[in-house]
C-alpha cells in the first residue's frame, strides 16, 4: 500500500461512515412522517490532482502529512441537496447538534455570495475514525446547497476546468445572470413550498393507492 493510499483512507472511511449518517438524518423524517430538508446526499475523496493544485495555491508540499491533513479541510467532501433555501439552515443547525463530530468552521455564500454568482453553505467538522491504528480525527467539508444552486455551481466548475479560471467577459457575465436566475428560481420555489410539498404528498400517496401490489418496506423486510 502507497503512502498516499494509506494518507486516504482515514478520509475514505470518513466519507463512507458520514454518508449513511446523514442518509439516515433524511429517513428519520420519513419514518415521522414529516417533510425532509434533504433531498439527497453524495460524497467523494478529493482526487490526488485536486490535492496537487491545492499545495501550490496554497504554497504546502505535495506530501502526505498532518500539515496538509490540517490546511485542507476538502479532502473528504459531502454534499447534502435541499428542495428549498430556508431547508439549508435547518440541516445546517442539526448538524450542529451532533455528537459524533464538531463544527470547526462555516462559510455562508449564499447570504454572501462570491462574485462569480457561487452559493452554497459550507461547514468543515471533525470527524472521529475509528481505525486499526485507534481513533484519528479527520476533516471533512460538508456543502449544502439546493438543487438550482447545485446546478449552477457543476455549470461553473467544468467552464472553470475549460478556461482556467480565466473566463472570457461575455462567460463571466452570463454566468453571474444564470446564478442570479437560479436564486430567483429558488425563491419563487419558496414562496410557494406548501402548495409544493402537498402535492407531492399527493402524488406519493396516489401512486401506492394505483399499485395495490407495491409491499410496504417493513413488508419487505420481513420477507
Amino acid at each position: 500500500m502507497g503512502q498516499w493510499e494509506i494518507f486516504l483512507s482515514p478520509y475514505k472511511q470518513a466519507v463512507d461512515e458520514l454518508k449513511v449518517k446523514l442518509k439516515g438524518m433524511r429517513s428519520q423524517f420519513g419514518i415521522v412522517n414529516a417533510n425532509s430538508p434533504i433531498e439527497f446526499v453524495t460524497g467523494r475523496v478529493k482526487p490526488l490532482a485536486s490535492i496537487y493544485d491545492k499545495t501550490l495555491e496554497k504554497g504546502l508540499s505535495f506530501e502526505p502529512s498532518k500539515q496538509l491533513g490540517d490546511e485542507l479541510g476538502d479532502i473528504a467532501g459531502l454534499r447534502i441537496m435541499c428542495q428549498f433555501v430556508d431547508d439549508i439552515s435547518t440541516v445546517t443547525e442539526l448538524i450542529r447538534q451532533r455528537k459524533d463530530m464538531r463544527v470547526v468552521e462555516e462559510r455562508d455564500y449564499i447570504t454572501h455570495n462570491k462574485p462569480s454568482g457561487y452559493r452554497s453553505y459550507h461547514m468543515i467538522v471533525e470527524y472521529p475514525v475509528e481505525t486499526i491504528q485507534g481513533k484519528k480525527l479527520v476533516l471533512a467539508e460538508i456543502q449544502i446547497r439546493t438543487l438550482a444552486m447545485n446546478f449552477w455551481a457543476s455549470i461553473e466548475h467544468s467552464l472553470n476546468y475549460k478556461y482556467k479560471g480565466m473566463f472570457p467577459e461575455e462567460i463571466k457575465n452570463r454566468l453571474q445572470s444564470a446564478a442570479e436566475a437560479a436564486f430567483r428560481l429558488d425563491e419563487e420555489m419558496s414562496s410557494i413550498r406548501s402548495e409544493i410539498q402537498e402535492a407531492q404528498a399527493y402524488f406519493s400517496e396516489y401512486k401506492e393507492a394505483s399499485n395495490p401490489n407495491l409491499l410496504s418496506e417493513k413488508e419487505r423486510d420481513i420477507k
